[in-house]
């Protein structure tokens, strides 16, 4: 199978880099310092979602102000201690890209997706984080923005993503989906294609854009 897209947009936790760990340690403890038990916890969807939205989902809206800082706070003083690495094949794919056919399209704040990119030595040219929209995956609006921020027609790209939360931003962005079966099980998730990481896909960059292939 081979897809043709003018402009890749890609996740970032769960699809560049490995954060769940981190994740799970900070959002564990910070449900400790405000007395949501785990298994209220658990019951939420916490990846691929924008933390004010998590945290709403779990407290009144008259704290959440506070607390979302308080998670940003914890997850980004997290990042030295092993809080993030390169997944497989990060590194050899985004290097065979042109720096304007591609975009970082994350839910994490801007502070803390600056933090975890510096640290594996990833430098997008074009970044949307929760700070930059008013509505989080699975709204298609940071898609939808990364698109325009290349200058690219939402059909011509393809969001390349390990959450079903983003997977339905980007089918609701009328964008080929690529999912990665890197935090979630293969039978999970809806896409166009489903491979297990980076690694097992190559790039083609050609004059009308690149050739995303799975390798044999």
């Amino acid at each position: 199978m081979t897809i043709h897209a003018h402009a890749l947009l890609f996740d970032n936790d769960g699809t560049l880099v490995y954060s769940l760990d981190s994740v799970e340690r900070c959002w564990s403890r910070w449900a400790r310092e405000y007395g949501i038990t785990a298994e209220a916890l658990r019951r939420v969807e916490l990846h691929g979602r924008p933390a004010v939205d998590i945290v709403g989902d779990l407290l009144p809206a008259r704290l959440v102000p506070e607390a979302v800082a308080r998670v940003e706070r914890l997850e980004v003083e997290d990042v030295p201690n092993g809080g993030v690495r390169l997944l497989p094949g990060t590194r050899d794919f985004l290097d065979s890209l042109p720096a304007d056919r591609w975009a970082v399209v994350t839910s994490a704040t801007r502070r803390l997706a600056e933090a975890r990119l510096d640290a594996v030595g990833i430098r997008p040219k074009a970044l949307v984080t929760a700070d930059d929209i008013t509505r989080g995956k699975p709204d298609p609006e940071p898609y939808l923005l990364a698109a325009r921020q290349l200058g690219v027609d939402p059909a011509r790209c393809v969001v390349l993503e390990d959450a079903p939360a983003g997977l339905r931003a980007g089918r609701a962005a009328g964008m080929t989906t690529v999912a990665l079966a890197t935090t979630h099980a293969a039978a999970e998730l809806d896409a166009d294609l489903v491979v297990r990481d980076l690694s097992a896909l190559r790039a083609l960059v050609t004059d009308g854009g690149v050739e995303i292939s799975v390798r044999p």
